[in-house]
């Protein structure tokens, strides 16, 4: 039992000093390929030959394993805006619980794709965890002209939606 213990804590600290090597490697500032669209606020870029998951910041797009509607909107217009394409990622060393960079993404247009898809009415301003009040502005004039998911009568925060 005690050979378990002793390896058991050894594996936990290799597999926690390896995703915080990981981790500390990233720079605050750095330009990368998207290979991959997860869905419309998650993407997969490669970054020195390594491929790295990052979450956009201060936004919350429809669920697609949910079948959420304007998920899959959602996630084509993240594709349009960006797959391919070298983008410029600016964050600051923050990961979400799913070891996903949290960072706002510039296209190869220089466009925000954050807020190009609050613009778009295909994400929410995630005011749980951003305090940048610019894209609250972006989500009133998307609601009042009743873009992408605000022609809903009714649409659910994703948030409200992953719940039980």
């Amino acid at each position: 039992m005690k050979i378990f213990k002793i390896a058991l804590v050894f594996f936990f600290i290799l597999f926690s000093c390896k995703g915080q090597e990981t981790q500390s490697k990233i720079p605050n500032h750095f330009r990368a390929k998207v290979i991959g669209v997860k869905d419309g606020d998650t993407i997969e870029v490669l970054y020195q030959n390594k491929p790295i998951t990052i979450r956009f910041a201060h936004v919350d797009c429809p669920e697609i394993k949910k079948h959420q509607p304007f998920g899959q909107a959602a996630k084509k217009f993240t594709s349009d805006i960006c797959f391919g394409q070298i983008v410029t990622v600016e964050n600051n060393g923050e990961f979400d619980r799913y070891n996903r960079l949290i960072a706002v993404i510039f296209n190869d247009r220089n466009e925000n794709v954050n807020k190009e898809l609050v613009k778009a009415g295909l994400a929410w301003h995630f005011s749980k965890y951003s305090t940048d009040k610019s894209y609250d502005d972006l989500e009133f004039v998307a609601r009042h002209n009743r873009k992408g998911l605000w022609a809903d009568e009714n649409p659910i925060p994703p948030w409200d939606w992953r719940k039980p």
